[in-house]
Parts: C-alpha cells; structure tokens; sequence
C-alpha cells in the first residue's frame, strides 16, 4: 500500500473534499453520490482515505482485516479514477494525526466542506467532532445501515432491549417507508463496468501473498459469490448454517464489518430474487435476513447505548462483577487445548484461517464465559484481534449474548454443553477432524470427548479437559446467581 501527501500536490482541487472511512465501496454510498452531484464532472474531485493502522491495532484489529481493508483502498482508486476521482491513501498514525492532516490541507486547498459517511463507534465520533472545531463543515450521511439508528422505537419511544419485537417493529418500518438503495456510481455505461471488472481482476491476480487473499475483493462476491449463495445455499441455510463442516452460509460478514458492503445492497439483492421475504417469516431465504436484522439490532444497539463502545456490561448489575482469572485457563481457550474438541477445533479454525462459523462462536464464547467463569471482555478482545470479520457491535453484542450480561441475551442459568453440540452439529467429527488431525483416529462416537476413550485404550495422544462440564455448570449457577 502506497502512501503520498497530498500536501504536496500540485493539483487543482475544489472545495470540496471526499473522506471515506469505513465505506469503501461505489455502490450504495450516500457521501460519494452527494459528492458526485455537487461536483463539476470537468475536474478531477480530490478524495482521501488514512491508514492508520497504530490506532486500528489500539481498537483491537486484526492483521487479516488490516490487510482486507487496505486491498479494498487499492482496488478502489482504479474504480473511483473512472469517476474523475482521485482517490490518495494517506499513512498517519491515528485519530488525532487525521484531524491535523486534514485541517492543514483543506487551509492550503480552500476546502470548505469534507464530506463522508458517519461512523457508529465513540472514538470515531470524538474524531469527527475534533475536526468540526476547525471551522470547516463537514457534511455526514449515514451508511451502515438499513433503516437509519433511532428510527426502531417502541411505544415508549426507546429503544427495544429484546430482539424479537425490533425485528417486528424494523419490518414494518421497511414496508412501510422502503429502503434508499442508491445503487453503483460506477454503473454509468456498459464500457466502464466492464472496466471496472477487468480493473478488479487484475487486482486480484496481484495479491497471491495477501494474508487475506483467500477472500477475494467485494466486487467478485457481487459477481459470482452471492448469486451463487441465492441460487444453490439459501433455501438450506435454516438447516445447513449450524453445521461447520458444510460451507452453508454466505461470507459476508467480513464484507460488512468492512463496510465494503452495503446492507441495503443485500436487502435490495434479496428482494429482487425473494420479492415476499419481507412477509415470509417461516421461509429459510428469512432465516438468513433475521441475521441481518441481528446486525442492526446490534447497530441500533450502541447508537442508543454509546457506553457499550467501552465495553461496559449492558445489565447494570454486572458492572460491579469481579470474574475469577485463570491465565492458564485462558490460554488453554486461545490455542484451541480445553480437552473439548468442537471448543479446540473451533479456536484452532479462528487462529489459522481469521474466520469462525458462526455457532461455534456461541459455543466457545459460552465455554469461556459459563465453564472458565473468564469475563466476557476477554474473549470479545481476542475475537476482535483475530477475526477477519471483527465489528464492534456485533462482537460485543454476541458476547455479552453468550455471557448473559448484555441486552436480550441468553438466561444464565441456559449453559451450552460442548459435548452435546458437537454430537449433535458435528455428528460424525468431521469438522473436528479437520482441525485436530491428532484425534482423527478416534471413533465418532467418542470423538465428541475422547479423554476416557483415550485413557482406556492407552492412546498416545494428551487431551484433558481442564474442566468438568457438570462441575463448570454447577458453579457458573452458583456464579450467575450471587448477582
């Protein structure tokens, strides 16, 4: 990733500046198309974009999603060139060298007004808010989501603390009011989406030694990955998204969490191949868009609760909580050496690959918070710097789900058992097996908790449980109920 200073440029510029952050993406992006309308289409606009990777590592991201995030910034210079943008990547180190880089060039340049699209998170608000000091307007749209933050209220007026009657509320706000899908801004000719394409292509053919290549760049997944996903996936996602040894959801999480993707583009994408999904609740193609009303419940979330930002529990009577620290305990969770295969083979899955299914996240974040009594924050730290799919609301939100501390979440008295999961999502250990080749003699019915199995037959292979379910259950009962 190159950087340049645009301090330096010779270049005429408007007054108007382009900022994207954590939307790079041409298609359904509200900043750009105002950027597009308002500018002379005779001049090349001027846009920016900072990676700042010292402060994206001081919010926990992972190197896989750095490096995500940072292909998605090349390959959007060629596409935005095709607009008459020029598009600079800038290395600062942080928040604060943002706003100074910022101020010191919009002074030089007679910028008037920076335009970008908000961001949800408070240190990224603070940012925001830094720079409007400087007396330059910045214009914000919002686009991270399908129906804009405070717009999903009860009778009240508040925000709902139970998912299922947002959902409700969200759909009927949908049916009601629809959904502002703006479309590509590449999309002007034939000639220039064919461009586009052969420009992504290209892109790709040069990043074999990307830690992230094995996700190829959002325009390829809107050509190829999400038809496919609709055509041959959806109508068994209710049934196939709960077993990791089948490939049944659509990996796009990563996609979002970037904010490459737009949720409105898959709403609209959704819309066009199940018209009467919106209504259609019992439909599997509904099983898969009830996680992306999850994704929103989680945004609606910390927009009305901002302190969740700063990982306080949501249920105020666990502010006070001091969890037990066993760092022996929690090391044994990390590298994936619990004694639990689905538990190891699912950690192991997370530190090899930068990805986790999405039910062995509840399971493992369950194990570590209810059989380890581990605060919560511990395990939602080690998933941010982990996972290539990383966002703060849904990762928080996940975990104070799994740790019953958070809003809506599970009873805490409802523990998952590693062992029945794994029989009953994993029956023949097939996932498990991938991941942890030293049990892949193990018969499959034993491989679900093999520690007696491989004492009796005198194996070996050294695979304790650090803990006893039953005990574990007993005390996090024990734990939960002292609150």
């Amino acid at each position: 990733m190159s950087s340049s200073s645009l301090l330096n440029s010779s270049h005429e510029t408007s007054s108007k500046l382009l900022w994207f952050r954590n939307d790079l993406r041409t298609n359904d992006n509200p900043a750009l198309q105002y950027f597009i309308n308002q500018s002379d289409s005779d001049t090349t606009a001027q846009a920016i974009f900072f990676v700042s990777e010292p402060q994206w590592l001081a919010h926990h991201w992972s190197d896989i999603k750095i490096d995500f995030v940072k292909r998605h910034a090349q390959a959007l210079v060629s596409e935005l060139a095709m607009l008459n943008i020029n598009l600079t990547i800038v290395t600062v180190d942080d928040f604060n060298a943002q706003v100074d880089y910022l101020k010191h060039y919009c002074l030089q340049n007679n910028i008037t007004n920076v335009i970008a699209n908000s961001e949800l998170e408070v240190n990224e608000q603070q940012r925001d808010l830094a720079f409007s000091e400087q007396g330059i307007s910045l214009t914000l749209f919002e686009a991270d989501v399908i129906v804009p933050k405070g717009k999903v209220l009860n009778q009240s007026g508040q925000m709902y603390k139970v998912f299922t009657p947002f959902k409700r509320s969200w759909l009927a706000h949908i049916r009601e009011f629809g959904f502002n899908y703006l479309g590509d801004a590449t999309a002007i000719t034939n000639s220039k989406a064919i461009q586009n394409e052969q420009v992504n292509e290209q892109q790709e053919s040069k990043e074999s030694d990307s830690i992230s290549n094995k996700w190829p760049l959002i325009n390829v997944v809107m050509k190829k990955a999400m038809p496919q996903f609709y055509r041959d996936k959806i109508s068994r996602y209710k049934t196939n998204r709960d077993v990791p040894s089948i490939k049944g959801t659509s990996g796009l999480s990563p996609y979002l969490a970037a904010g490459v993707l737009s949720p409105n583009y898959v709403l609209n994408s959704l819309l066009n191949k199940f018209p009467d999904i919106l209504i259609s609740s019992d439909s599997e193609e509904f099983c898969w868009l009830n996680e992306i009303i999850w994704r929103e419940f989680y945004r609606h979330l910390m927009f009305d609760q901002p302190r969740l930002c700063k990982h306080q529990c949501f249920n105020d009577k666990y502010h006070q909580s001091v969890w037990p620290y066993d760092k022996e305990l929690f090391n044994a969770w990390c590298e994936g050496k619990t004694g639990y295969p689905l538990v190891d083979a699912a950690m192991r899955q997370l530190n090899q690959t930068g990805w986790m299914h999405n039910r062995l996240r509840m399971v493992v974040a369950s194990f570590l918070t209810k059989h380890l009594l581990l605060d919560w924050r511990l395990g939602e730290k080690y998933f941010m710097q982990h996972l290539i799919d990383g966002d703060l609301a849904s990762n928080n939100g996940g975990w104070q789900w799994a740790s019953s501390t958070g809003c809506d979440a599970q009873p805490y008295f409802r523990i998952f058992n590693p062992i029945t999961q794994s029989e009953r999502f994993d029956p023949k250990g097939t996932f498990i097996r991938k991941y942890l080749p030293e049990l892949s003699k193990i018969p499959d019915k034993q491989i679900h908790f093999p520690h007696k199995y491989i004492k009796q037959n005198h194996l070996s292979i050294y695979w304790p449980a650090i803990v006893d379910h039953k005990e574990a259950r007993l005390n996090a009962l024990a734990f939960y109920k002292s609150h």
